[in-house]
């Protein structure tokens, strides 16, 4: 969907008025019929009002004086969804949004949510044409066009990072991959290293190289630099993303119903960092970020890894094998120890990691724990608040390093069935000696059922949460 900036309101214009109060509403110059429907259904507080004037619609929209800040911007972003379904359902084409509010925001969130409602994954239809909606444009009266296209530049990044979890297994493995990065990063100036697998054994990434024993595709680690000119920071950014392009299990085999099915989301994380990376590069934001994806994918081939097999990872840790479908932690530890080479600022990883976090939040929240310093926990934990890709901080006791000892390695890769969630964390802070952050967004990444301008199937997590902290963080 086009989003642009205009100074012209024309009379036949479909159109959304947004107000900050009803009052404001019922002060507006109403043609007589309309003035007493529009009252009729503040006095009922409606929030979303549709006049229908035959040449043209109008939609307005009241912001919820009882939500605080960060509510309040997630009710427009819903409110922008039901609009979007309102504009497909009658087959609009454009709309025009007039932000009669007195902050920009408000405009913001609810562009942001039609935008981001537009979002369709049509590539595999024989007829993808036909399964297109009809809204094509949307603009924004009297915008910034520096804010028009920052909010582009975002919501163009979550779209790639859902397409890219969208996609199959059977296009999109890890060499695929690497090749679809490097055509993105090429678009607007990111730099690219893909290591292959004869660089991954070179520098001994055991982890990386014992997941991928039991796939026909060789592994790849793909390293992205954003390194603009006056940076803010000094030691950069480190991104980490997971990218197993999909989970068996391996040898320790998923079920299929509910579980393996949806594996092919599982190089969410590894989506989200891509996003994120070409997000910066093409708002130019002047942060130093590196972005680190280890990819591969996970299956029950004949030579696959086994349980009881002890490998020796990146740092020369050794990690006794107890659980196959226990991989995302192997990869992503060889990908936090190569990090110590960036004497990084802050690390943040982001993985579908545990089951254990997607039952304890659902797709409401994502796991959040690590070693960084409590102001940034803050910040991050506010970004995802105004944003609505909300966190919730899980403990790194030390009691929970116990559960990972073993009798033959330095390391268990699963502690048991408690604390899930948080013995996969406390094995990542292992291969860590910087400050760092662990999301696990395993229950946010891929939605089987639509959730408003989230959508079904991939959705983005991660992108908005961190250019949002980033933006905080470095007082952008």
């Amino acid at each position: 969907m086009l989003l642009f900036s205009t100074d012209i309101l024309l009379p036949v214009q479909n159109r959304i008025l947004l107000f900050d109060s009803p009052e404001k509403v019922r002060q507006e110059t109403w043609p007589s019929p309309e003035k007493e429907f529009v009252c009729q259904s503040l006095d009922k507080k409606q929030r979303l009002i549709h006049l229908n004037r035959f040449d043209h619609v109008e939609v307005i929209v009241i912001t919820d004086p009882g939500k605080k800040e960060s509510g309040l911007l997630e009710s427009l972003r819903v409110a922008g969804n039901e609009i979007h379904e309102l504009a497909v359902k009658n087959k609009w084409e454009e709309l025009i949004l007039d932000n009669r509010a007195p902050e920009e925001s408000y405009g913001e969130a609810l562009a942001e949510g039609l935008l981001l409602s537009g979002y369709q994954f049509l590539k595999y239809f024989t007829n993808p044409e036909s399964k297109k909606h009809s809204l094509l444009r949307l603009g924004i009266l009297n915008a910034k066009p520096s804010r028009i296209r920052q909010l582009t530049a975002i919501v163009d990044a979550v779209c790639l990072a859902r397409d890219l979890v969208n996609e199959p297994a059977s296009f999109l493995n890890a060499p695929r991959l690497s090749n679809e990065i490097t055509r993105i990063s090429g678009e607007v100036g990111l730099d690219v290293e893909i290591l292959g697998k004869t660089q991954i054994e070179s520098l001994k990434m055991g982890g990386i190289l014992a997941v991928n024993r039991g796939s026909i595709d060789p592994p790849q680690f793909i390293i992205l630099n954003w390194e603009p000119e006056k940076a803010v920071n000094k030691a950069p950014l480190v991104l980490v993303g997971k990218g197993i392009m999909f989970d068996t299990g391996g040898l320790s085999l998923k079920p299929t119903p509910a579980s393996m099915d949806e594996m092919k989301s599982d190089m969410a994380g590894a989506a989200a960092v891509t996003g994120i990376l070409y997000a910066l590069a093409r708002m130019g934001w002047p942060v130093k970020a590196v972005g680190l994806i280890p990819a591969t994918d996970n299956r029950p081939d004949g030579n696959a890894f086994t349980p009881g097999d002890i490998i020796r990872m990146h740092d020369g840790t050794t990690v006794e094998v107890l659980n196959c479908d226990a991989e995302g932690r192997l990869i992503l530890a060889d990908a936090l120890s190569y990090a110590k080479k960036y004497n990084p600022d802050l690390v943040i990883d982001i993985a579908t990691l545990t089951g254990s976090a997607q039952m304890a939040l659902g797709t409401e929240a994502s796991a959040m724990m690590g070693t960084a310093p409590e102001e940034v926990f803050s910040t991050i934990e506010k970004a995802g608040f105004s944003v609505h890709e909300r966190l919730v901080r899980f403990p790194l006791w030390q009691e929970f390093r116990k559960m990972l000892d073993s009798e033959v390695a330095d390391l268990k890769n699963i502690g048991g069935r408690q604390a899930g969630a948080i013995t996969a964390g406390k094995f990542l802070e292992h291969f860590t000696d910087y400050p760092w952050i662990h999301l696990d967004i395993a229950g946010t990444a891929y939605l089987t059922a639509r959730e408003s301008y989230r959508g079904i199937g991939g959705s983005g997590t991660g992108v908005r949460l961190l250019l949002e902290f980033i933006k905080q963080h470095y007082q952008l």
